[in-house]
């Protein structure tokens, strides 16, 4: 069974996470299964996406009771990343649908569509800092764009959650809706888009994200390198902690 789900009809592409048992947290095949779907979109008469999760929650960050993939770090780093390019690439507008937990990666994926609506009690937060980790999904660029360099700082150095409501408060998302509520409303949005002149959309979305992705590239690198330093870091950490409790 696929990771993600994909249907595309009425010119809205729905893509779902899918692994609710997980709460959607993610592993190398939700990756993988991700950039085939963005990859399907691309190349689908799609006028606008719709991004969601299925189950109880958008998406609870990285999964750690999967094990850590052998190879290469910088090559699987890049692939997640890929998932932000792609979404940026995109000619078509997407749009974020959160409900539950949209956590590190997942509030990554958030991040890097275009709208983002929220459910009120959806659940945001950054917590990769206070887990010896770095951001990745270029939320070193996108974030302060949204809510401000400060508060950027804030919720990245702390990585306190913060409800929906809280969220549009401070610019991170669109708007904020009762639960049951949030995929009529997002319904709505991608209904309405779909019916402006895909060519417009598309433009707009390009002059919009050109001064915003100038840099964007650097971003996504200097996330890699960063990521890299606390991977080995925390691979020493490991290391000492296990001698120390053989010693």
């Amino acid at each position: 069974m696929s990771t993600v789900d994909l249907a595309v009809e009425g010119g809205i592409a729905q893509i779902r996470l899918n692994r609710p048992e997980r709460l959607n947290a993610v592993a190398p095949v939700l990756v993988d299964d991700f950039l085939t779907a963005l990859e399907e979109v691309a190349h689908s008469d799609a006028r606008v996406v719709l991004l969601s999760g299925n189950g109880r929650a958008f998406c609870a960050g990285h999964d750690l009771k999967e094990p850590t993939p052998e190879g290469d770090s910088r090559t699987r780093l890049e692939r997640l990343q890929d998932v932000t390019r792609r979404l940026r690439a995109l000619r078509q507008p997407v749009i974020a649908a959160v409900h539950g937990y949209a956590i590190g990666a997942g509030a990554e994926f958030a991040l890097g569509c275009d709208l983002i609506l929220a459910a009120e009690n959806a659940v945001f937060a950054f917590p990769e800092v206070s887990l010896g980790l770095s951001v990745t999904g270029a939320a070193s660029r996108l974030l302060p764009l949204l809510v401000g360099p400060v508060k950027a700082k804030e919720l990245l150095l702390l990585g306190e959650r913060i409800d929906g409501r809280r969220a549009h408060d401070i610019g991170l998302v669109n708007a904020a809706l009762p639960a049951d509520e949030l995929m009529p409303f997002a319904l709505g949005w991608a209904e309405k888009i779909a019916h402006h002149p895909p060519e417009a959309a598309t433009m707009a979305k390009r002059a919009l994200d050109a001064g915003i992705d100038h840099a964007f590239d650097s971003a996504l690198e200097l996330e890699v390198t960063h990521a890299l330093i606390t991977e080995h870091s925390a691979a020493v950490r490991e290391s000492t902690e296990a001698f120390r409790s053989r010693a």
